[in-house]
């Protein structure tokens, strides 16, 4: 074991680092050398001289000021905009539920933009030695990285170190920062009279983030095997996901590396989710509650919540360790799935027309929530209503029902203190949504 450890945190060297370069020069000389005509002797020539780790490098430290790296580029809005993309890792100060470049903790790839001719530089300081791209051991001034730009330079420490700060430059703005009239603008009034101009751009290294994603849960071959294992009704072991009604953006036309490096590897598509509002059911189908003493046991019926309360058990009665990031956010979901779909069925009940509970038995507190407008003829229950005890009676309700729905026919579901502390803290954290909801419904 001390041996395994001794080399994952071996020191990187110079002759790691040269093999890496190496190697990759190698390879994109011979895909030049491979079109040149058997004739065409001096132009191998000049290639060969051209690609000498020296002379590659000292140009491509030239060429590095035509290009940045970004995770949010301008030029999606318009090719021929001219003002400036950033490097960002979202906005610190967001709330956990909205979702954006920040709720990654720096882990999305950055982007490139600028000259194309120059994206062979970026690929260069994207080699990884060791866990680390050339780019980090620029920033850092990595010893290695440094001895070895000497031994390239000749010796010259001045150009070495020239090399190395000309690199580390790539995530940096390049000039001013400034909008440019071919992009969007929105100008934002201010109290005294003057606006702020912001300037929207596109979170390119979020979309390739959901793009891969959506294309591995599209077309891997899991995905594809667990499909045609529903089509013949059959168990497959991998589950899959559907995006229905995705519209599909194009950028860059024939050229998407003029957009970005990213843009490139996306072939210039980005899959954009439907965002219509939703379809509720017609009026006539929704029955009121009327012979029921809580709406929750006609709620816990529905094809939906009864999917995902399986979901939600099966994950439950599996997960033993519930310090798991990947158990933890699965529960969150499917928890807040089950929320959207009470919100969705109050909203049905609400729907009917005004005074429906008069003629129920539904526990009064429900009344309250689910016949809101019987209080704009009944001025007694508007009162009563007003007083807003009722919003802790329907989450308490809410939480009894689900904890209960959850126990029921689950052998497995034996909660310890610890995961019976942590269950009740994230379905308080929800509690406070839905009473949140009620109460500005």
């Amino acid at each position: 074991m001390s041996e395994i450890l001794s080399e994952e945190t071996s020191p990187i060297t110079a002759s790691d680092i040269r093999t890496v370069i190496s190697s990759f020069l190698t390879e994109r000389l011979q895909g030049k050398l491979d079109k040149l005509k058997a004739e065409e002797t001096e132009a191998r020539d000049s290639l060969i001289d051209a690609f000498t780790p020296a002379v590659w490098i000292a140009d491509a430290a030239r060429r590095v000021e035509q290009i940045q790296q970004v995770t949010h580029a301008l030029k999606f809005n318009h090719p021929d905009a001219k003002g400036s993309s950033l490097s960002s890792t979202g906005n610190k100060a967001a709330l956990h539920y909205e979702f954006g470049s920040h709720s990654f903790n720096h882990q999305l790839e950055p982007d490139v933009v600028g000259n194309a001719a120059a994206l062979d530089v970026y690929k260069f300081l994207r080699l990884k030695v060791a866990g680390q791209t050339v780019l980090d051991l620029c920033l850092t001034q990595h010893p290695a990285l440094m001895d070895l730009f000497c031994e390239y330079s000749g010796g010259e420490t001045q150009e070495a170190e020239n090399w190395c700060t000309a690199f580390a430059t790539l995530p940096e703005p390049k000039g001013e920062l400034a909008s440019h009239k071919l992009s969007k603008q929105i100008y934002w009034p201010l109290s005294d009279g003057t606006y702020h101009l912001l300037l929207p751009l596109f979170p390119t290294s979020l979309a390739h983030h959901v793009w891969n994603t959506m294309r591995q849960d599209r077309f891997s071959d899991e995905a594809k095997a667990a499909r045609e294992a529903r089509k013949i009704k059959k168990h497959h072991d991998h589950g899959y996901r559907d995006y229905p009604n995705i519209a599909t953006q194009h950028f860059g036309g024939t050229k998407p590396q003029n957009i970005s490096q990213l843009n490139s590897e996306r072939h210039g598509e980005n899959w954009l989710l439907a965002s219509c509002p939703p379809t509720w059911q017609n009026q006539n189908s929704v029955q009121p509650p009327l012979q029921q003493r809580s709406i929750f046991s006609l709620f816990g019926r529905r094809k939906n919540v009864r999917f995902t309360l399986n979901a939600l058990k099966n994950l439950l009665g599996k997960a033993g360790d519930y310090n798991n990031v990947a158990i933890r956010e699965a529960r969150a979901a499917l928890i807040d799935d089950i929320c959207d779909e009470l919100l969705q069925y109050t909203a049905e009940l609400q729907a009917l027309p005004a005074g429906w509970s008069k003629n129920s038995i539904l526990d009064e507190a429900e009344q309250y929530w689910l016949d809101p407008e019987r209080g704009n003829e009944d001025e007694d229950f508007a009162n009563r209503r007003s007083q807003g005890q009722w919003l802790d009676e329907v989450t308490r309700n809410f939480a009894n029902w689900l904890n209960s729905a959850l126990d029921k026919n689950n052998k497995q579901l034996h909660f310890g203190d610890a995961e019976a502390q942590a269950w009740q803290t994230v379905l308080e954290d929800r509690l406070q949504i839905i009473r949140w909801s009620l109460n500005h419904g």
